[in-house]
């Protein structure tokens, strides 16, 4: 096999592979933005099924009165608004989530649930003896309610900024998906004019050994 023969096999190879990887980033780009689209979408009607609506007070200035009227100090405000609006997007959803620490922190004097008294007192503010606090029918020590109201404020916050990382996460996965649609697009088209023009020459190459042919006989 000469070198010429060995050279064609190698650039047909290479155009085939070309052609292959191509294929294979089409597929799954085309495959991300499908998920990244449905994943998105999911996110939407799981949030509008719970019907979720923003209070009045959602908003910056009306929290922030709120805020300084319970003696709430150095604690981050919300920026954000959805005082009205429905919680149906991950954007909002966080945005309800910021809101709902500041309201559990304004019921809790602005402890956390780390820094709450565990038991429950008669005075209302806690304690961490269980000789002291409240006892329940049973004599066992009553569990400070402040500390439940955190724990409710936390679970409900959680799914909500998970709402927003999953809708983030799907976007990316979307535009991943396009990134790679282009690449393919690209890739393939790369290898088809590889083709075309492997074609085209040979086409032209034949061209002088026919009329050579013909000016022989």
């Amino acid at each position: 096999m000469d070198s010429t023969s060995t050279d064609t096999r190698r650039r047909k190879l290479l155009r085939l592979g070309t052609i292959a990887a191509a294929a294979v980033l089409l597929a799954i780009g085309i495959g991300s933005i499908v998920k990244g689209i449905d994943g998105r979408s999911t996110v939407h009607e799981t949030l509008a099924r719970e019907a979720i609506v923003g209070l009045p007070t959602f908003t910056p200035k009306a929290i922030a009165a709120e805020a300084r009227e319970s003696g709430l100090r150095g604690v981050a405000l919300p920026t954000c608004a959805v005082a009205g609006e429905p919680i149906d997007d991950g954007a909002s959803a966080r945005c309800f989530a910021e809101y709902m620490r500041i309201d559990a922190l304004m019921g809790t004097g602005g402890a956390t649930y780390s820094q709450m008294p565990r038991f429950a007192t008669k005075d209302g503010k806690g304690t961490s003896d269980p000789a002291l606090a409240l006892k329940m029918p049973n004599g066992e020590p009553m569990n400070n309610p402040a500390r439940q109201v955190w724990v409710t404020e936390t679970a409900l916050a959680t799914a909500l900024n998970t709402s927003y990382m999953a809708e983030q996460v799907s976007l990316f996965g979307t535009a991943v998906g396009a990134a790679l649609l282009l690449v393919g697009l690209g890739l393939g088209g790369l290898g088809l004019s590889g083709a075309r023009v492997r074609l085209q020459a040979g086409a032209h190459a034949t061209e002088p050994r026919v009329s050579a042919a013909l000016s022989r006989t």
